[in-house]
């Protein structure tokens, strides 16, 4: 049964591209909900340069020769060997098929089997000995009780989940490296240009359609507000105007070099709108993967607080509850403290208005989100900026790994 993708709507100031889960995947998810991205040979260890092959024109001349009626000869085309192509080959067996398969119980006789909830696609970067690995989105294979891998050759194997992180929507999954001929290498997306040339690669609407290939180029590089099943999460992520459907997530963006420069993960799907891919650049996904194959999961630090953005109450609130000046209309108000937690040992407390980190200007949970997860680690000290009952100071705070109960 085929899903369509969520839609994504426009919204006046802050977009929020995903609503509760990535779009871009197919499947049967709850009956209705659309289920919902990097790839190389060198292990992992780091990212090759991306390269842009030169192709080689043969231009055909023509002499053109005077006429009495002065009537204009055309120009035979000129032909050119693609490296697109080459590209797209050296590549697509690399990419294949993901299927979430979740237990599903029948409302009248209570018996409980197993069924296809949604298909999605998944990358193949690395193979060591006997193993090989996927990486995919994480909402392509969240709440399954199994996954299976289809190959190239349209066998279907059973794959194990390494590890995933909600909050990038990233996932690695392990299968026998017996059934591996190709892996696909990764390029350095920072290294992409505007309007170069790219080509996505997945299984849009589902196995039938398996290794797809549209072309595009690179739109743009932007920063999006996403919502995740783990929270909201500002995405790095590269635009295209190739073509991405319901089922390409995890797929494939590569460039003429044949590397894989991301992972498409969403489109926007409304009417009027064309040609808005997103994929997460291959130099973000690095180091995530990196992490969820030595650990199973991304370590990030961890406060131990309920956040809330100030901007979201309204005067009266920040006013007479929070006793805000009337000039803070930004910031992070603490709603809650977990009991010994690094926010509990550093004396913080329900109220407090967080407005720095590190000399660093919060103006909202997801920028406190990204700093932390990206500037800091675990176990380092980090100096927090607040108001108190309207007035500032400082606080000292060591920050420690969230634990698995931990939220």
């Amino acid at each position: 049964m085929d899903i369509q993708p969520y839609e994504m709507n426009h919204q006046p100031k802050k977009r929020s591209f995903f609503p509760s889960l990535f779009a871009s995947v197919t499947g049967a998810v709850l009956g209705s909900i659309a289920t919902l991205y990097l790839a190389p040979i060198l292990g992992i260890h780091g990212i090759t340069p991306s390269t842009q092959s030169v192709e080689n024109k043969k231009t055909a001349v023509v002499e053109q020769s005077a006429t009495s009626n002065n009537t204009l000869p055309l120009q035979p085309t000129s032909s050119s060997s693609n490296s697109m192509i080459n590209a797209i080959e050296n590549v697509t067996e690399a990419v294949v098929g993901v299927v979430n398969i979740q237990q599903q119980t029948n409302f009248y006789s209570n018996y409980s089997q197993d069924q296809e909830a949604g298909t999605g696609s998944g990358v193949i970067f690395k193979k060591s000995g006997n193993d090989a690995y996927i990486v995919t989105n994480n909402h392509v294979i969240e709440g399954a009780n199994k996954v299976e891998v289809s190959l190239a050759n349209g066998e279907r194997v059973t794959a194990d989940i390494v590890g995933t992180d909600p909050l990038t929507d990233l996932a690695v999954l392990k299968i026998n490296g017996q059934h591996v001929k190709k892996v696909a290498s990764f390029g350095d997306s920072s290294k992409l240009r505007i309007g170069e040339q790219v080509a996505a690669i997945g299984n849009p609407l589902g196995l039938d359609l398996s290794r797809t290939v549209t072309e595009g180029i690179v739109s743009g590089k932007r920063t999006i507000s996403v919502s995740t099943s783990a929270g909201e999460w500002d995405l790095n992520v590269i635009q295209t105007d190739a073509a991405i459907n319901p089922g390409n997530s995890g797929g494939a963006l590569i460039n003429s070099a044949g590397q894989v420069v991301g992972i498409n993960s969403l489109k926007i799907s409304e009417e009027g709108v064309e040609g808005l891919g997103f994929a997460i650049p291959s130099q973000d996904v690095k180091p995530i993967v990196e992490e969820l194959l030595q650990y199973g999961k991304v370590k990030r630090p961890y406060l131990g607080v309920g956040l809330q953005d100030v901007s979201d109450f309204p005067s009266t609130i920040r006013l007479e509850q929070l006793n805000l000046p009337k000039d803070v209309t930004e910031g992070v108000v603490i709603t809650a403290v977990e009991p010994s937690s690094p926010a509990a040992e550093a004396g913080l407390q329900a109220k407090d208005v967080i407005i720095a980190v590190d000399g660093t200007k919060i103006d909202s949970v997801s920028t406190l989100r990204k700093y932390l997860y990206t500037q800091t680690k675990v176990g380092e000290q980090v100096n927090i900026e607040l108001l108190r009952d309207g007035k500032k100071i400082n606080v000292s705070l060591k920050l420690s790994e969230r634990g698995e109960s931990q939220q």
